[in-house]
């Protein structure tokens, strides 16, 4: 090799992390930088767990609400370049910020999958709904921030484990999760970002949601499957206002109003970026904030 040559070889393994680590994800092995420094995220799940690692994007598709981010990450995403959506990722976007890892997930990016990782080495976690602990570990690892990791897991279940044991018999409640949406209205269940976090905290649920299932999509119809001893309710609206009519729409129906919970003052309106749609630990700390509150307890 000439003196020439060897320098700019040289230059080249300097300007770009060393392929270092071999991950394995949902479809197949990918060698990632041992240190990553330009990280794009393609979920909001994965955009949170990147902030709780102590990684800021240098892009990421844009919240499900919020101009462009979720209000509880926005102060931490100021900087952050918007490329599309988790359904529309602008790939042109993605190339021109030149990352060194892109972090997804199969569900949504399956079929670009071959296209980002002709960018950049790319990730992809295998389901959202309730796995977002699971795709917490792999985004870790791939960031090479697998203690980290290991330390931000560690605290939230101790912290689940201490909120639950300050909850105590009112875990026995069997809580009720409602999301209102443009044209439906959906009765959530375990497999879902909330039914995960009231599972662990121990909670009881409805016998139509005590099942390893995402959702039921119903009608009004449907009102008094909806009850339970306690209920939390949440409403997704784009802006149009479409979402908060079918809510209330659905909260004045008289069907609505016979519900136990109802007569007994046990509902409560929370917020749907924080019980679903951001579906990351920051959201999951942030729901345990809202449970600890709703039953005034000291954690």
């Amino acid at each position: 090799m000439t003196r020439l040559a060897a320098t700019a070889l040289a230059a080249l393994l300097a300007a770009s992390p060393a392929l270092a680590r071999e991950i394995t994800h949902t479809m197949g092995t990918t060698d990632v930088p041992d240190a990553p420094e330009r990280v794009v995220v393609l979920t909001n799940e994965g955009t949170e767990a990147a902030l709780a690692l102590g990684v800021t994007p240098i892009g990421a598709v844009q919240s499900w609400t919020g101009d462009p981010w979720y209000d509880h990450i926005a102060d931490e995403m100021e900087d952050v370049t918007v490329v599309g959506t988790e359904s529309g990722v602008n790939l042109e976007l993605v190339a021109a910020l030149e990352p060194d890892l892109i972090l997804g997930n199969r569900m949504r990016q399956e079929e670009i999958y071959e296209q980002l990782s002709a960018i950049a080495p790319t990730v992809l976690s295998s389901e959202l709904r309730g796995d977002w602990q699971v795709n917490f570990d792999l985004y870790a690892e791939a960031l090479g921030k697998g203690e980290a990791g290991d330390a931000v897991m560690q605290d939230y279940d101790a912290r689940v484990a201490s909120l639950s044991e300050a909850l105590g018999e009112a875990t026995q409640e069997e809580v009720s999760v409602i999301r209102f949406l443009p044209g439906q209205i959906r009765i959530y269940q375990l497999d879902s970002f909330s039914g995960v976090v009231l599972d662990q905290l121990g909670f009881a649920r409805p016998e139509n949601q005590d099942v390893n299932e995402f959702a039921m999509r119903v009608g009004k119809e449907s009102i008094p499957e909806m009850d339970g001893d306690r209920i939390f309710h949440f409403t997704y609206d784009k802006g149009d206002g479409e979402g908060e009519a079918v809510a209330t729409e659905a909260l004045a129906d008289p069907l609505w109003q016979s519900l136990s919970a109802v007569k007994e003052g046990k509902v409560h309106a929370v917020d749907d970026a924080v019980w679903n749609t951001a579906g990351g630990v920051i959201a999951a700390e942030l729901m345990l904030d809202d449970i600890a509150g709703i039953y005034g307890v000291q954690e």
